[in-house]
């Protein structure tokens, strides 16, 4: 029977070894719309494909005029509904492209149709093959638990087309072969290790990018009677959109991290592999806990009212401790770290492991825009009843930095910014500002001498 193979089944097999999402619908959706918008903008154009495939569920998914003529396309799409509409408006597609011209409606046109059944649920699926690429993208998940899943291994990819080629065979033997068919004109199909390392990072730029801005209402109408409520919204949804960010990278990176250190226990890999490998995972870690600094200044914008649970802190033992690993990652640059520190220095209030993050944070900040050659300075010292941390750079003319950097900074959104100076997406002054009060910290900032954050003593209550 065609219902025991469902579109559903690729689902389930895509989510195999994927943590439940934690964002609803709306948010999903956008999460959706930047995974089209970042595969076929930043991945599939540049690589000028000259044919493939591609089958989407339950609409057509594609947009881009050139992948149109040259992938060949099938949709599964209910009975009742058209591809295009009389308005010549894709029902598919963002709102950042949903006009589109006569020649994308001619290529929509000669996508194959197939039935879209009531078993096979409504959560969108595309799935590209190509020569040099295979990708899939979906949606899945129970309210409230809904999950964007990227997949390009060849185990998942294999186990999906198999899924396809059954349910075709039940479904239309004649189009089952002609996928087939497709499948085996492209030859020897080459997986692509990269598409796994870069989709992520490039939809986290994308989502930045349109959090402040995307609006799902379906017309101009609509907005200008609801402006005050769409403004609340808009920041509800990108502070959504970056809590399933931060979910969606820290946990794949956190795996690989896993893996990468059960191989650094064996005692039989060459040195050239035990050094790379610890590059990978001196990689992941920076990447954990930038989106885990991330992670925390969205849950405090979500909850504002809320201050974390504030304790004596050694921020002088934590500077001592942490140093070692700024400076393997500053080396890499060849930025200096110089650390002094004064003696017998009195414990602060703050949180420890969220102040690490923080500091981390702070110091990737404060040298985006430090030259090869150049140093960072920390100085921890007491004044009065707080520490005073200064962090500053000897690159050059600090104030030349600041006004350079930190100052030309894009707010994104509440939480992130731009630097169009060194390519860098960070947290806004303002978010890193509520962060560290959050904390106990109180930061100032002085054009010629860097910034200087104050610490409250233990002693002060």
């Amino acid at each position: 029977m065609i219902n025991q193979v469902s579109i559903r089944s690729i689902h389930k097999r895509m989510a195999d070894g994927v943590p439940l999402g934690r964002v609803d619908e709306q948010v999903a959706r956008r999460l959706w719309w930047a995974a089209l918008d970042t595969l076929q903008d930043q991945i599939l154009m540049p690589m000028h494909l000259k044919k493939g495939l591609w089958l989407a569920s339950p609409l057509p998914a594609l947009y881009e005029s050139r992948l149109l003529e040259r992938l060949q396309g099938w949709v599964w799409v209910p009975e009742e509904l058209p591809l295009i509409n009389t308005s010549k408006t894709a029902l598919f597609l963002p709102t950042s492209v949903r006009s589109i011209n006569n020649q994308n409606i001619e290529n929509i046109s000669r996508i194959r149709r197939l039935t879209l059944r009531e078993e096979d649920g409504y959560d969108p699926l595309l799935i590209i093959i190509t020569k040099e690429v295979q990708i899939a993208l979906a949606l899945q998940g129970n309210p409230g638990e809904r999950n964007l899943l990227m997949r390009s291994d060849p185990e998942t990819l294999t186990d999906v087309l198999k899924i396809l080629d059954k349910r075709l065979n039940l479904e239309n033997p004649d189009k089952a072969k002609e996928i087939r068919d497709s499948l085996a004109d492209l030859g020897q199909l080459s997986s692509n290790d990269v598409i796994g390392k870069v989709f992520w990072p490039l939809i986290a730029s994308r989502l930045a990018e349109m959090a402040p801005s995307v609006n799902i209402q379906t017309s101009k109408e609509s907005f200008d009677n609801n402006q005050e409520e769409d403004i609340d919204d808009k920041a509800s949804s990108e502070i959504s959109l970056l809590e399933a960010l931060t979910h969606e990278i820290r946990t794949p990176l956190t795996t690989i991290r896993t893996l990468i250190r059960s191989l650094l226990r064996r005692t039989d890999m060459p040195n050239m592999v035990i050094a790379r490998l610890k590059e990978i995972d001196t990689e992941c870690t920076e990447q954990i806990d930038r989106f885990g600094l991330i992670f925390n200044a969205v849950e405090l914008e979500r909850n504002q009212s809320h201050k974390s649970d504030l304790a004596k802190t050694d921020l002088c033992q934590i500077l001592e401790i942490l140093a070692p690993v700024w400076e393997t990652q500053l080396e890499r640059r060849g930025i200096t770290l110089n650390l002094d520190l004064a003696p017998d220095l009195p414990p602060v209030l703050s949180d420890s492991e969220k102040l690490e993050l923080m500091l981390g944070g702070l110091i990737d900040r404060n040298t985006r825009g430090i030259k090869s050659g150049g140093s960072l300075n920390l100085e921890l010292r007491p004044a009065g009843q707080r520490l005073k941390l200064k962090i500053t750079s000897s690159a050059f003319d600090s104030k030349e930095f600041y006004e350079n950097s930190s100052d030309q900074n894009s707010d994104l959104g509440t939480v992130l910014s731009w630097n169009p100076n060194t390519g860098s997406l960070q947290l806004t002054k303002a978010a890193t500002q509520r962060l560290l009060e959050s904390l106990g910290g109180r930061l100032t900032r002085s054009r010629d001498r860097g910034i200087t954050i104050f610490f409250p003593t233990a002693e002060v209550i």
